[in-house]
Parts: structure tokens; C-alpha cells; sequence
């Protein structure tokens, strides 16, 4: 992994203590896929992560200076996963945000995760997600719930979780958003209460025909003709098995995937 820290147009090789991302979670995040050396989908990255730095009251760095070090950061790297952190910065002790805040933003590189060698297999998460509309939709620094429910097992047989919210709506996986086949329409769950609105989900629910929201129960999900998984990282997943629920079949799910893998060259499978 290789890592940057940005503040005051400067580089730097660490995190301030008083830093208010690492005290509080007072922050935002962005994850992307790197593709022949490219951020995948920056500008749609970038403009969620404006749209939850607003929701926050975050100050904003400069675009063009974020792109710079993560272009140098980058540099002769083919295919990897970019993470972006936006923190308001230091702020010393207390809840109450500093009136004078300088942006912290964290720049880090990982190994991108290889592809699947099957479709998932799921299972659905005790843990539930808070509602919460002045969160839902962003990616902001607290992940407690997401942390909590990917600790509730350690078999390697389990790829994912489901999560819902605490009235039993489904909201989404785990760390991906969810699409499920039924009535020959796909559908997604709302984030409006809770979870995360996904660039993957956005991209699909503008491209793929017939994509729409809606309110899913459990019971929905585990009688839907086909289900799949999708995040900007790893694009679009087919789920093979959900508790004792099997899709033995990909081919409801392969339009989709060929859909994006069109648009998105960095998400064709067969080069994966």
C-alpha cells in the first residue's frame, strides 16, 4: 500500500492527532477502481464526494490538486483500488466544528481484489442499520455498522451480507448495493433512510432498461428470479446462494454485466 496525506497544499506522512476524521468520524470517502492507470468514473466520485462534504458543512479541497498527487501516487500503476478520505481536520477537543477547519485529505493505494472464480454466497446480517436521512446516501467516515455486521462470521464460505434497516426493510449488502430480478424489472432498495448510494447503482439505475427503487422485504429478495451485487470497485457480482436459496444460473445477470462492461472497459470480465 502506498499513502499520502494532504493539508495546506503540502504533503505529508502522517495524520495529526487532533485530527477530526480519526476523533470523530467527521468525514467523508471515496473508493475507486484504477484502470490502466485511470481512476474509473472520477468525476462521478468526485461529485458524491462534494455532495456529502456539503451535506456535512466539510471544507473542500482543490480538485485539481487531489488529481495531481493521485496521479504521482499512481504513477505506472495498472490496476489497483484509489481510496480518498476528506476529513474537516483538526479541530482539538470537543464536538462543536472549528470555524476556521483546513481540510485533511488521505490518499492511499491497495491491490485490486480479484475477480470471483463463482457467484456469491450470502447470508443475511443480524446487525441492523440505523435510519438516519442527514447520513443516508453519503459515504461518511462512520462504518461501526458496517464493521459489526462483517464480524458476525468468519467462514470462507461466506463471501457477503445482506443488512436491513431496523424495520426490516433491506437496504443493501455489506459493502456493496443490491439488485434484485422480479417481475422481469431489476430493482434496488432505497437509500433515502439509510446506506450508501453507490456510483455503480447510479450508473445502472440511469443505463440499465427498466432499473428502478423500491421498498424490498426479505422475503422479496429470497424469492427474486435473479440477485446480484455491485460497487464501483468490483462492478457487477452474481450471488449463487442466499441462506437456502440458490440461483444455480448467471444468465439473467449477464445482460447487466455485458451492459456495463460496454460502457466500462475496466469492469469486462473476460480481461479480469
Amino acid at each position: 500500500m502506498s499513502a499520502r496525506v494532504l493539508r495546506e497544499g503540502r504533503v505529508r506522512l502522517w495524520l495529526e492527532p487532533e485530527d477530526r476524521g480519526l476523533a470523530y468520524g467527521d468525514g467523508v470517502f471515496e473508493t475507486l477502481l484504477v484502470h490502466a492507470g485511470e481512476p474509473v468514473w472520477w468525476q462521478e466520485h468526485w461529485q458524491r464526494l462534494l455532495r456529502g462534504a456539503a451535506r456535512l458543512h466539510l471544507p473542500l479541497p482543490d480538485e485539481n490538486e487531489v488529481r495531481r498527487e493521485c496521479n504521482a501516487m499512481l504513477g505506472g500503476t495498472g490496476r489497483a483500488v484509489l481510496k480518498i478520505v476528506l476529513t474537516r481536520g483538526s479541530g482539538g477537543r470537543g464536538y462543536a466544528p472549528p470555524a476556521d477547519a483546513l481540510p485533511t485529505v488521505v490518499l492511499s493505494a491497495h491491490p485490486a481484489p480479484e475477480a470471483p472464480a463463482r457467484g456469491l454466497h450470502l447470508r443475511w446480517a443480524r446487525t441492523t442499520l440505523a435510519t438516519q436521512p442527514l447520513l443516508a446516501g453519503i459515504k461518511h467516515l462512520n462504518r461501526l455498522e458496517q464493521v459489526l455486521a462483517r464480524a458476525e462470521w468468519d467462514d470462507a464460505d461466506i463471501d457477503e451480507a445482506l443488512v436491513c434497516d431496523s424495520e426490516d426493510r433491506v437496504v443493501s449488502a455489506i459493502a456493496a448495493n443490491l439488485f434484485v430480478l422480479l417481475g422481469g424489472r431489476w430493482l434496488t432498495p432505497s437509500v433515502e433512510r439509510c446506506g450508501v448510494a453507490g456510483v455503480a447503482r447510479e450508473w445502472l439505475l440511469a443505463n440499465l432498461p427498466g432499473a428502478a427503487v423500491a421498498e424490498l422485504s426479505a422475503a422479496e429478495v429470497s424469492h427474486a428470479d435473479a440477485i446480484f451485487l455491485c460497487n464501483s470497485v468490483r462492478g457487477i457480482l452474481p450471488v449463487r446462494r442466499l441462506g437456502m436459496r440458490e440461483w444455480p444460473r448467471d444468465d439473467l445477470v449477464a445482460p447487466p454485466r455485458a451492459l456495463l462492461a460496454a460502457a466500462q472497459p475496466a469492469f469486462d470480465q473476460r480481461g479480469a
